[in-house]
């Protein structure tokens, strides 16, 4: 039996490349936060979702970007993904890097409705630290048969 389109949502916390200068944390940031309606999945429920990051800076390291991606059910949250990338930053010329992250949640029980949130960070105790700069965009799409 062929997939179904149950649910899909997009957070655009930045559209265009510059729009925002936030130097990137430690901590990790918030950049994208939507909810699906899955009430309606059959037995097989998957959640498809893609992220988007920019960062940018002046000087010449390597700086290992975290993308992580949280699922939300019931106020509980539970990490389902985490990718991290090494930026080389920089050669004395202004580098931007565009991160985008794809993954898949296969559900094996059917919350109804569920929150999936966006984070992005940077170790800690570096000397530079790269500004996020946009565009920054999560989008999530649910399937069910």
């Amino acid at each position: 039996m062929p997939k179904r389109l149950i649910d899909s949502q997009i957070s655009q916390n930045v559209s265009t490349a510059g729009a925002v200068a936030i130097p990137a944390s430690p901590t990790p940031a918030l950049f994208g936060t939507l909810g699906l309606d899955v009430a309606a999945a059959g037995p097989n429920l998957s959640v498809h979702f893609t992220a988007t990051v920019t960062l940018s800076a002046t000087i010449a390291i390597l700086v290992p970007i975290t993308v992580t991606i949280f699922r939300v059910v019931g106020g509980v949250s539970t990490l389902i993904y985490s990718a991290t990338e090494t930026m080389p930053v920089g050669t004395l010329l202004l580098t931007t890097d565009v991160i985008t992250v794809t993954g898949i949640d296969l559900l094996t029980t059917n919350p109804g409705f569920v929150v999936y949130q966006a984070f992005v960070s940077i170790p800690g105790g570096l000397a530079v630290i790269p500004d996020r700069v946009g565009p920054e965009s999560f989008e999530a799409v649910a399937y069910s048969d």
